[in-house]
């Protein structure tokens, strides 16, 4: 099957089929011997790292062949039928957590809604799927509210961020009849007056000067923030005032969100009560973002769904009462532990007494976030899944920069050229960071459910690369 298909494939990972083997890939590797003792290694029999991890996409396992499997499907095999790089989603955890958001709000509130923040998997199938589930979109830009609205999301579960909107996005939103506009700054205001020729609901971001512990890059709540209005400096209630006298803007609530990747629960506490300092009876809607953290490594223990769905409902009914609606926007605590990314060893090199670098086929086109933030990931021989992680390596990409490193230290199973290289939980902002570094075509989504694969978004191909060009 050629990589950029995007006709259905079925994996057969539960039988015992000869998997189809990539041409020269046993001869890549030093000898036949050695293959097969890894392969015996990396049997069921050897345990199952993978089946209950938190890291890695819900009912994921090692199969009988010793290989990882992802909802059913041969990850071995899907690099072999699909090629390599590739995003690889468990579509059915993406649905049972939309569902835990969905559920544990229905437990505690009627009036709310769950907005996929889609800047953390922009690409159309997975709005679609989220609309299915029943949940409302933020958007970050005219693309990612195109790509809703192509999905099919109905304009009106629609809300559009951005610190920057372009008078071209103010009025395709406005015209599209989204629900809100987050508006995050006078400028902004200005804007929308001069834009608009009929009213338009909007919150205001407020800044409301808490810091979460968590990398710089994404603390977003802070007084020295790009985003919103500060609360300790007077800005906020100086919008919510001018908002409040426009003709074109109906002001109808408050949004905060104080950043990414969050383990504490407190914080978001803190900012609702902050929230409260201004709220008035014009406040009928209470965003109180995302932010959730997730589990990158099996040493990440962030809250579950359920627990910071309760932190911040209690908190928005003491502060605002019962008759405010609350909205919150989970994007990487939906996509992230859903995704993996499958890579093929292109080279091991051991520097003796230094370090051994094994290489594979991406890098830093396909995951920014560990040269960006400097995230940690793990990372596993989906060839032999269940084998001892013996061989401390460092994971390099394939891109010219001595900085494209995946994993700067990682225990892997002896590995060697033609492997196949899993690395968890980069289902949010892989895919939407990609780029073409190098020259290098975007890798495929591909959906993977009960066994059967799809691809959502192709590979690109090298004619993709010139395909703007006048």
């Amino acid at each position: 099957m050629a990589a950029s298909s995007v006709a259905r494939v079925r994996s057969t990972p539960r039988s015992l089929r000869p998997c189809p083997v990539r041409s020269g890939a046993v001869r890549n590797r030093q000898n036949a011997g050695p293959v097969a003792e890894r392969e015996q290694q990396g049997s069921v029999a050897s345990g199952d790292p993978i089946e209950g991890s938190a890291v890695y996409p819900a009912g994921s396992r090692v199969n009988e062949r010793g290989h990882l499997e992802l909802a059913g499907c041969d990850v071995v095999e899907l690099a072999e039928e699909m090629g390599t790089p590739a995003y690889l989603y468990a579509e059915d955890d993406l649905r049972a957590r939309a569902r835990a958001y969905r559920e544990a709000f229905e437990r505690r509130s009627e009036d709310f809604e769950v907005l996929f923040a889609s800047k953390s998997l922009p690409c159309t199938a997975a709005y679609r799927l989220f609309a299915e589930e029943g949940l409302s979109v933020d958007v970050a830009s005219g693309g990612e509210l195109h790509m809703a609205l192509r999905a099919g999301f109905d304009p009106d579960r629609i809300h559009m961020h951005g610190n920057n909107k372009s008078d071209e996005e103010i009025l395709f939103a406005a015209r599209s009849g989204i629900r809100h506009l987050i508006l995050d700054s006078f400028d902004e205001i200005e804007r929308c007056e001069r834009l608009l020729d009929s009213p338009q609901r909007v919150l205001i971001r407020v800044t409301p000067g808490i810091k979460p512990s968590t990398h710089s890059y994404v603390q977003t709540g802070q007084l020295d923030s790009k985003f919103g209005f500060g609360l300790e400096d007077g800005l906020a209630a100086r919008a919510i005032e001018r908002v409040l006298a426009s003709e074109q803007l109906e002001l109808v609530g408050l949004h905060a969100h104080i950043g990414s990747q969050i383990f504490e629960l407190e914080p978001y506490a803190l900012a609702i009560r902050a929230l409260g300092e201004l709220a008035g009876d014009w406040c009928k809607v209470v965003n109180v973002g995302g932010g959730l953290g997730v589990a990158y490594t099996a040493e990440d223990e962030p809250p579950s769904i359920d627990a910071y769905v309760d932190v911040k409902v209690r908190g928005v009914a003491e502060v605002f009462g019962p008759d405010v609606r609350i909205l919150v926007e989970p994007g990487r605590s939906l996509v992230a532990n859903a995704g993996v990314t499958a890579y093929r060893v292109g080279t091991v090199k051991e520097i003796p007494g230094i370090r051994t670098y094994v290489a594979v086929d991406g890098g830093m086109s396909d995951n920014l976030r560990p040269m960006l933030y400097g995230s940690r990931y793990e990372a596993l021989v989906a060839d032999r899944a269940a084998a001892p992680p013996d061989t401390l390596v460092t994971i390099a990409g394939m891109h010219c920069e001595s900085g494209d490193i995946l994993v700067r230290d990682a225990n892997l199973a002896e590995p060697a050229v033609g492997d196949v290289l899993v690395t968890p939980a980069t289902g949010a902002y892989g895919h939407a960071m990609a780029s073409n570094y190098n020259g290098v075509p975007r890798p495929p989504v591909v959906f993977c459910r009960d066994g059967e694969a799809r691809v959502v978004v192709r590979r690109e191909t090298y004619d993709d690369l010139t395909a703007r060009d006048v």
